[in-house]
């Protein structure tokens, strides 16, 4: 008997809907095909999550919502925000994998000892990202975690300025002693690929690596080997 496709839940820590279709996109180009990618959307809260206090309102609905879809019979879970709001919690509640972009994109980056830099976009999390590296076991590996200038809202609303914005940063970076590049955000991953192009350091798309962390935990593999990048984007 064929096995029903396995469900992978991705959940959106905002309220932006067109993010969370970027990002379930994006994992879905990894999937094989008996998998099948859901996006979730929060219903409460801000369209981007800029500061902590976003981020702990953002854990208490992924908590909640995370423990309904594993009642529901989902295989795993994916909380797609480079914060993990409420990954650890909703780790302990329910009995499924639960991947987190950070933990995944910083496990993915620091491999095989190599040093790395966070590039990212909202100034006001610079200490919450700082905390889940050192939490991850990470800090003696981080070359740097660069934040581009502006206000996080205007700079993502302007896809060409977010890209010139990354890029900018991302060429600091080869002088921090970086080996690799991270990229601090899940909608970040519209400028995944002006990034790769730009830089000669492999790129890690955080959303593409929490669905390989999560495919790896139901024992399965990605539809398509890494590239060079360590993105995988349709």
């Amino acid at each position: 008997m064929t096995r029903p496709p396995y469900r992978i839940a991705l959940l959106n820590p905002n309220t932006n809907t067109a993010t969370t279709a970027l990002m379930t996109g994006i994992a879905q180009a990894l999937c094989p095909p008996n998998v099948e990618v859901q996006g979730h959307t929060m219903m409460l809260g801000p369209s981007i999550i800029t500061n902590e206090e976003a981020l702990e309102a953002a854990a208490k609905q992924v908590v909640t919502v995370g423990i309904g879809l594993a009642s529901a019979g989902v295989d795993a879970l994916i909380v797609s925000a480079f914060g993990d709001p409420g990954l650890l919690e909703l780790r302990d509640r329910v009995d499924i994998p639960v991947a987190g972009i950070a933990e995944a994109g910083m496990a993915e980056a620091a491999k095989e000892g190599r040093r790395f830099s966070i590039i990212t976009t909202t100034p006001d999390l610079e200490a919450s990202i700082l905390e889940k590296v050192a939490l991850y076991g990470h800090q003696d590996q981080l070359a740097s975690l660069r934040i581009s200038e502006g206000d996080a809202f205007a700079v993502m609303a302007d896809e060409a300025r977010m890209k010139d914005a990354l890029i900018a940063i991302a060429r600091q970076c080869q002088t921090d002693g970086a080996e690799a590049l991270l990229l601090g955000g899940g909608p970040l991953a519209r400028a995944a690929t002006a990034v790769a192009d730009a830089i000669p350091l492999p790129i890690i798309e955080p959303v593409s690596a929490g669905l390989r962390h999560a495919l790896n935990a139901l024992g399965l593999s990605p539809s398509s080997p890494e590239r060079r990048s360590s993105m995988s984007l349709s």
